[in-house]
């Protein structure tokens, strides 16, 4: 009688046998996110709250604790008051405007019309774009001499060369030139998060209201809006945080001018505590926007749950 030999099982691999254990993997792939933040936020931040409380400057680098002094100078600086009140303006004028025209533009690639597809893909431009290379373009438009606005203008007999705005060198205007550049930028995210929105409601609700004889402002302002409004707040929130913190548009358009009428607080933290070296009073003003962005996000959040459906 003629016996068959078993085929002899390999042994697993001691390491694979460890990695598919579910909670020893899980943490495997978590732990390259935590150890990033651990290193590229928890230790700046906590280096930022060291040096907050301290005196430290690049020209006397001592760690001497100064307690809370450094944030009573800053919060009684009326230059820092006035870049507080400059950051609140720059941040919620910019998004309130953005989602104006996001909303617009979402209502517009809505409607079927040939190339829709080619200008939902361009319409990421504005995005996609370098801010350096963009910000060097809107400081050509709004140039003194060269603006191509002041041009078409004038072309089009609404001003004369005498009444030709300065756009940057005047407060107002140099504001005003800060919010629409950032706006431009976040008009595509306001599109996406729009259209997401948008398109994600049952046409049967749609149907519905247009049958009991909502027009197109009820069905957009009474139907659409409050049911895409989580959305909506969500895409909000990183448009507030990323402006808020936000220097790159203040620093290459306007370097915080016309006499400090553009900067904002990571302008003004950048300014006192790397050009200047007062690194002790730049953290304390950078510091200052978290608890700003704490309150506004948390109060964000607790809406949102409010009108979760």
């Amino acid at each position: 009688m003629v016996s068959i030999a078993e085929p002899v099982a390999k042994s697993a691999s001691r390491y694979r046998f460890i990695l598919d254990q579910r909670g020893v993997l899980g943490s495997v792939m978590v732990a390259p996110a935590i150890l990033y933040v651990l290193l590229l936020v928890g230790l700046p931040f906590l280096l930022a709250v060291y040096y907050s409380v301290s005196a430290y400057t690049i020209y006397d680098p001592t760690w001497r604790f100064v307690g809370l002094s450094n944030f009573r100078q800053i919060v009684n600086n009326s230059v820092f008051q006035e870049t507080l009140a400059n950051t609140f303006l720059f941040t919620f004028g910019s998004q309130f405007l953005g989602l104006v025209l996001g909303k617009f533009g979402a209502l517009l690639l809505m409607r079927p019309f040939p190339g829709r597809k080619i200008v939902r893909a361009l319409i990421i431009l504005p995005w996609a774009v370098p801010i350096a290379l963009a910000t060097v373009a809107w400081e050509w438009m709004f140039d003194s001499l060269y603006s191509v606005i002041n041009w078409t203008l004038i072309s089009l007999g609404i001003i004369t060369r005498s009444e030709a705005p300065n756009w940057l060198g005047n407060p107002h205007l140099a504001m005003l030139c800060v919010i629409v550049v950032n706006a431009w930028r976040f008009f595509p995210f306001a599109v996406v998060i729009f259209l997401a929105g948008m398109t994600s409601i049952p046409q049967d609700v749609i149907d519905a209201a247009t049958v009991d004889g909502a027009g197109f402002w009820r069905r957009n302002y009474q139907i659409v809006l409050p049911m895409i409004l989580p959305i909506v707040a969500v895409g909000l929130i990183f448009g507030i945080v990323f402006t808020f913190t936000d220097l790159s548009i203040v620093f290459l358009l306007t370097n915080g001018g016309p006499v400090g009428a553009t900067s904002v607080l990571g302008f003004e933290g950048f300014q006192v505590g790397i050009v200047s070296g007062d690194v002790s009073h730049g953290a304390a003003i950078s510091l200052f926007m978290l608890p700003v962005l704490f309150f506004v996000v948390i109060g964000m959040l607790r809406f949102i749950r409010r009108r979760e459906i």
